[in-house]
């Protein structure tokens, strides 16, 4: 039983997270009908993604044990990056409406920035443009999802 040990135990933490994800959506679109291929009902794709999810976390955790696997411990969570992060989604959520698509998106790269060890400013803002840009144009103007674009203020 040599080979089955866990030698990539980041790989096999990061395995189990997807796996975990998998089960959680999967019995959860339990609540939908599936319906067919031919007629798909609200369910059908959910656990169609939750089997795919599901088997990339199996890929991933017999990848990490496997014999040739480069060993690797956890590393300790850093909380303050998860802090940033979390923060930058939670603004995200409270400013869409008054500062609209483009403002909540800029204060939300600026902000989640912030968790990176290299952060700098030039970096952050430079990320905040392209992305603010790439989000407009995918779905805004690309999906015609009805966003508000602009702060409440200039409308």
């Amino acid at each position: 039983m040599k080979g089955l040990a866990i030698r990539n135990h980041r790989a096999f933490a990061s395995g189990v997270l997807f796996l975990a994800f998998a089960i959680f959506f999967f019995v959860t679109a339990l609540q939908y009908p599936a319906g067919t291929a031919a007629r798909m009902g609200p369910g059908y794709f959910p656990r169609l993604l939750a089997i795919v999810l599901a088997a990339v976390g199996l890929i991933v955790i017999l990848g990490a044990m496997k014999p040739t696997a480069e060993a690797q411990g956890l590393r300790q969570w850093d909380l303050k990056g998860l802090a940033w992060i979390a923060g930058s989604v939670i603004l995200f959520g409270a400013l869409l409406f008054p500062l609209g698509l483009v403002g909540a998106l800029f204060v939300l790269v600026m902000v989640s920035s912030r968790a990176s060890p290299e952060f700098t400013w030039t970096g952050a803002l430079a990320n905040a443009v392209v992305l603010t840009a790439l989000c407009l144009a995918v779905f805004v103007y690309g999906l015609g999802l009805q966003l508000p674009v602009w702060p409440s203020l200039l409308n």
